[in-house]
C-alpha cells in the first residue's frame, strides 16, 4: 500500500482564499504558484517560492506567508498519512507486507569431468513499527561424476525489535546442514543487542553481538552443544543505481569448534525485478569433525528477482 504526499493537491484550494487578499502579487505570479502547489512536490513549490521572491520583491512578505501557510497544511497531511500506515501495518495480516528476493542459478558441464549443480536462495524482510522480521533460506547441491559433492542446506529467522532510531535487539534461530562438513545438523540460538550505522535508501550497514547457543549432530552420532559468542556485520551499499554490494559475516567463537564466515556479493539490475549477481563465500571452521576441511568457498553466479 502507497501512501503519497502528492494529496496536498487538494490544500491548494484553501492557500487560494488565503491568496485572494493579497493586493500586491500580480495575478499571473499567483496563478504560477497555485500551479507548483497543486502539484503537491515540495521541491517545485520551493523553486517556484524563491523565483517569485526574485521577481516580485516588494511581495515578499505575501510569499512568504504562502509558502509558510503551505508547510503548515503540508506537515499536517504526512502526519495523518503516517498514521494511516502505521494503522494499516497494525491491522495487518501475518503474510502482509514482506519484501524480499530470490535467487536461482544452475550449472552442468561435461567431457573429462562431469557435473551439474543448482544453487538457490530466498530473503524476506517485513519492516513494522517497532519490528522487523527476517527470513533467509539458501541451497547449495553439486554431482560429480555422479556421486554428490556439495549438500548444503540453511534457514534462519531474526526477529528485531527498534529501541531508538539506530538502537535494536534481535534474536536468532538457525538451522544448517552439511555433511561435507562433517555434520547432519547445526542448531543455532542467539540474542542480543544490535546498532544501525547506516539506514538509509543506497546504504544500510548493522552491526550485533550477543551470546548464542549451538547444538550441532556429526555424522558419527555425536552431539556437540556449545554456548558461544556471536558477532556479525550486514552491509549493502549501491554504487549506482543499477550496481550493489553486499556483505555479510559472522563469527561464532566457542571453545570446541570456532566458525568464521564471510560472503560478499556483487549485483548488478537488469531491469523489471531482475538482477544478476555474483558472490564468492569464505567459511571456516577451526577445529572441523574429523576428515573435513577447515575452510570451504564457494563462487556463485545466480539471477535474482526483486518483490
Amino acid at each position: 500500500m502507497k501512501y503519497r504526499t502528492s494529496s496536498l493537491a487538494a490544500a491548494s484550494a484553501l492557500l487560494c482564499m488565503h491568496q485572494a487578499a493579497l493586493a500586491q502579487l500580480p495575478p499571473s505570479v499567483r496563478a504560477m504558484i497555485d500551479a507548483a502547489i497543486a502539484t503537491g512536490d515540495p521541491k517545485k513549490v520551493a523553486t517556484v517560492i524563491e523565483l517569485a521572491k526574485l521577481t516580485n520583491p516588494d511581495a515578499v512578505d505575501e510569499i512568504d506567508q504562502i509558502d509558510s501557510e503551505f508547510a503548515s497544511l503540508r506537515a499536517e497531511i504526512v502526519a495523518a498519512e503516517q498514521r494511516a500506515k502505521e494503522d494499516a501495518i497494525r491491522s495487518a495480516g501475518v503474510f502482509e507486507y514482506w519484501s524480499g528476493k530470490g535467487e536461482i542459478g544452475a550449472f552442468r558441464a561435461t567431457g573429462n569431468s562431469s557435473y551439474t549443480g543448482a544453487t538457490a536462495g530466498l530473503d524476506l524482510q517485513r519492516t513494522g513499527i517497532d519490528w522487523r522480521h527476517k527470513f533467509r533460506a539458501q541451497l547449495n547441491y553439486q554431482r560429480t561424476n555422479g556421486v554428490t559433492s556439495r549438500e548444503q542446506y540453511l534457514a534462519a529467522y531474526e526477529p528485531n525489535y527498534s529501541l531508538s532510531d539506530q538502537i535494536y535487539l534481535y534474536g536468532l534461530t538457525q538451522y544448517e546442514s552439511d555433511r561435507f562438513q562433517g555434520y547432519s545438523s547445526r542448531y543455532s540460538f542467539s540474542g542480543g543487542a544490535g546498532y544501525r550505522v547506516l539506514d538509509r535508501e543506497g546504504a544500510y550497514l548493522t552491526v550485533n553481538a550477543g551470546p548464542a547457543y549451538r547444538n550441532t549432530q556429526l555424522l558419527t552420532g555425536e552431539i556437540e552443544s556449545e554456548l558461544a559468542a556471536l558477532a556479525a556485520v550486514d552491509l549493502d551499499f549501491s554504487l549506482t543505481d543499477r550496481i550493489k554490494i553486499t556483505e555479510d559475516a559472522s563469527v561464532y567463537y566457542q571453545a570446541g569448534n570456532s566458525t568464521y564466515i564471510a560472503a560478499t556479493g556483487l549485483e548488478a539490475g537488469l531491469g523489471s525485478g531482475l538482477a544478476a549477481r555474483l558472490s564468492y563465500k569464505v567459511e571456516h571452521d577451526s577445529h572441523p569433525p574429523l576428515n573435513a576441511v577447515k575452510t570451504d568457498t564457494h563462487s556463485r553466479f545466480t539471477l535474482i528477482y526483486g518483490f
